[in-house]
């Protein structure tokens, strides 16, 4: 059995659920805005890990749940308890009833996609890098500060510099300009990431277990994802293949970072050196599917429906 624990609607979601639905893999969803009626519990004993699942009504022992595709938002941040005060019953409860999740999710002997434990390492990013740095790969030199002189002795250093948000929450990526630097003073209420500007293609790999799919964006923009907001037009995406060295590296670093699936971010300068920004422990692969054609989701469906298979 499979576990969906997320929003269903959610677009990435969605499609993992077609395409278990076209493998026929048995699944089961908990839908985060529905925690007024989902119940879990488990318990340790004798060396094994037992408990129960109680979702729209059905209950199924843990122990037949051997994958999960964990893309659990903030459960704080739910509609349905964002209106609710602190220490309230039902925001109590929903806590309780995500917590109680996330905690299986660490300890259980199946395939979870992915735990959070190694999904921290994305909440920060200088912590990551050096990370990154350890399993070969480049990184931008980078300055966390909220310093404003330090931010215009490396800008002099580098020429050009970006900066953008060290935490997992997603920023937009911006190149610092003259006209930027008559509020660089607010930064010393706020320490910032600035990194050099590296020049070149911006690749995003996904790794889903042992296989890989990358997707080269194309544009001026400092950050693709926004091109139309920064340049006026939408980013050209489109599948690449990478050289297998490269390749077996962008695996070999999802792996070394305990996640069966990850966006890996790359840039390849012309001269063809290789730096990766960060990985995504939980990307949202549907733009690059739509955009690229490959197929994310039924790779990682599979990923999920194959483990449940052996476990089974």
């Amino acid at each position: 059995m499979i576990l969906l624990a997320g929003i269903p609607t959610e677009t990435p979601m969605a499609l993992v659920r077609r395409e278990l639905d076209t493998l026929g893999a048995p699944y089961l969803v908990f839908h985060q805005r529905e925690f007024d009626t989902a119940e879990i519990d488990f318990e340790i004993a004798g060396g094994a890990l037992s408990g129960r699942l109680r979702l729209q009504g059905r209950e199924v022992p843990l122990q037949d749940v051997h994958a999960v595709y964990n893309r659990l938002m903030d459960d704080q941040d739910l509609p349905e308890v964002r209106g609710e005060p602190p220490g309230s019953p039902r925001r109590l409860r929903c806590r309780a009833v995500h917590d109680t999740l996330v905690r299986w999710c660490e300890i259980a002997p199946g395939r979870i996609v992915n735990r959070t434990a190694p999904m921290g390492s994305n909440g920060s990013k200088p912590y990551q890098a050096q990370l990154i740095r350890e399993q070969g790969f480049l990184v931008p030199e980078t300055l966390v500060t909220n310093d404003p002189e330090l931010v215009l002795a490396f800008r002099a250093r580098h020429g050009r510099i970006v900066y953008k948000s060290m935490s997992a929450v997603r920023s937009i990526v911006q190149t610092l300009e003259e006209g930027d630097l008559d509020r660089l003073h607010l930064i010393r209420w706020c320490p910032t990431q600035f990194q050099q500007f590296v020049p070149g293609t911006n690749v995003r790999v996904h790794v889903v277990g042992s296989e890989l799919f990358a997707t080269a964006a194309r544009t001026e923009a400092t950050d693709y994802r926004y091109a139309s907001r920064q340049v006026g037009e939408a980013a050209d995406l489109e599948a690449v293949r990478l050289a297998d060295d490269l390749a077996e590296r962008c695996i070999a670093l999802a792996r070394a970072l305990g996640l069966d699936f990850a966006g890996v971010d790359l840039k390849i300068t012309p001269d063809g050196d290789v730096y990766c920004f960060e990985v995504n422990p939980s990307p949202a692969f549907s733009y690059y599917e739509e955009s690229s054609g490959q197929p994310i989701a039924r790779a990682l469906a599979r990923y999920l429906a194959e483990a449940a298979e052996m476990l089974d």
